[in-house]
């Protein structure tokens, strides 16, 4: 089996390398810059990014199965050349929020959404995972929390479910060579429900330091993100924090149920990743 994977300079993609590899799979790991990119020894790299299609062919040439991260500007054009190609298999890595009434509205819900849709409509074979959030996602608190020990927080009593990369790794791995996953379209959270205020607790706990979640106005945040984060995007997730405030998010036994083992905690992550949080 020929596993192509995108997105590889990713946390779950090279978590996922990792495992097909140890398994014996034939991995091919995609890139638009594949001489960045430091796989396993015996691991080929591929020139590849889902917004060109004019390296579909080549990358795609050979292959079984895809894991797949959602790039919706190209995706009829990928899926097409995949079919072309003889690929079997697709397992995307999209959202649990292509779930929510609104997501056609939501520009962040809408680019997976549309990823679903054409996959759907394909003859190839396709497993869905729809994780939560990420619990890499409070690495966009290192740089705050290292330069003043202290984070801004338009809602810190918002809740999410972090779910660590490895365990993500592990369910598309279990998709991509266990029959009985296949086809099926999964929602993954993590163990927990946590607020990002409590999130930073267990950062402080991880660094031994104290750490403080600062509230702040969405319009303090919207001044503190504008650089690199684009209005539509920043209000999708304002929006998004503000319904989830004060309310535990649903966590699922679907993790547990494909890998075998109860999911990674978030204070396992905070540990594993302490210094990047972590005063000099």
């Amino acid at each position: 089996m020929t596993v192509l994977i995108t997105g590889s300079r990713g946390r779950v993609a090279r978590a996922l390398t990792a495992l097909l590899h140890d398994r014996g799979a034939d991995v091919r790991v995609a890139s638009r810059k594949p001489e960045e990119v430091e796989p396993p020894e015996g691991v080929r790299t591929t020139a590849l990014s889902l917004d060109d299609p004019s390296g579909f062919p080549a990358a795609l040439a050979g292959v079984d199965s895809v894991f797949l991260y959602a790039e919706a500007s190209h995706i009829g054009a990928f899926l097409e050349q995949a079919e072309r190609a003889g690929v079997g298999h697709v397992v995307l890595l999209s959202s649990a929020s292509v779930m929510e009434p609104d997501a056609e509205r939501d520009p962040i819900a809408r680019h997976h959404l549309e990823v679903e849709t054409a996959l759907a409509a394909s003859p190839i074979a396709s497993t869905v995972l729809r994780p939560g959030a990420f619990a890499a996602n409070a690495l966009q608190w290192a740089w705050p929390i290292k330069a003043s020990g202290a984070v801004n927080l338009p809602y810190p009593g918002a809740h999410t479910d972090p779910v660590h990369e490895a365990d993500l790794a592990e369910a598309a791995c279990a998709a991509l060579t266990d029959s009985r996953v296949r086809g099926g379209t999964y929602h993954l959270t993590g163990p927990e429900s946590l607020s990002f205020a409590e999130q930073v607790d267990v950062l402080a706990d991880a660094t031994g330091q104290p750490i403080a979640a600062v509230p702040v106005s969405r319009e303090a945040w919207r001044a503190e993100t504008a650089e690199h984060l684009p209005d539509a995007f920043a209000e999708a997730l304002l929006d998004w924090w503000k319904a989830l405030d004060g309310t535990p998010t649903e966590v699922t036994d679907t993790l547990e149920r494909l890998i075998g083992r109860p999911p990674r905690t978030f204070a396992s992550w905070a540990a594993e990743n302490a210094a990047a949080f972590t005063r000099p």
